[in-house]
């Protein structure tokens, strides 16, 4: 079976590898543009991400749904993702590494500066889909690492809601993220 615009889709949800073959032919270009503009200080990285959006298509194929968003987006999205995963990796390593033992050049600690700034403005584009209260909430969870009880005294909500209100800010960002081009396969 030869495969086309029409039937690439299908052919890859029945692991058809051509059809894996055909996305990389005709739509690579989208990944190549999404991960030079955010792995554009870490081109070390960049064929390691490549690899793993592919395999995220190929993976994820199934949750793709061309009525919220069109193919391009959605491989955008993936490819959006896991070049910030990447980022996040190098900033991990760089902060297990030992400042006395090495010796940072300028332009690895700028770098450093660039990519938080990048995670972060990031982060907050998708905190700002919840309400002040959850962001609150998410910030004090997820970037202050205090457990629920902490968090439940410093608002004033009780553990339950707060569980509640995650989970609903979970599925919001999700969403936003589905139809912003993401995937829904995307772990919060």
């Amino acid at each position: 079976m030869k495969i086309n615009e029409e039937n690439f889709i299908d052919q890859m949800k029945k692991g058809n590898e051509k059809a894996l073959d055909y996305v990389i032919d005709n739509y690579a270009w989208i990944l190549k543009s999404v991960l030079k503009k955010h792995l554009f200080h870490l081109m070390d990285f960049y064929e390691e991400c490549m690899n793993d959006c592919l395999l995220a298509i190929w993976e994820n194929i199934n949750y793709y749904n061309p009525e919220k968003s069109s193919f391009k987006n959605w491989i955008g999205g993936i490819a959006k993702y896991k070049s910030i995963d990447y980022v996040r990796k190098y900033l991990k390593e760089m902060e297990k590494e030992n400042i006395e033992d090495i010796n940072i050049p300028v332009e690895d600690d700028c770098l450093k500066e660039i990519l938080i700034t990048e995670i972060r403005e990031e982060t907050e584009k998708i905190l700002r889909n919840l309400s002040q209260k959850d962001q609150v909430i998410f910030r004090e969870l997820y970037f202050e690492d205090k457990n629920m009880d902490e968090i439940s005294k410093d608002t004033g909500i009780s553990k339950p809601v707060l569980y509640n209100r995650i989970s609903r800010g979970k599925k919001k960002i999700r969403n936003e993220i589905n139809i912003q081009g993401g995937y829904e396969n995307e772990k919060f």
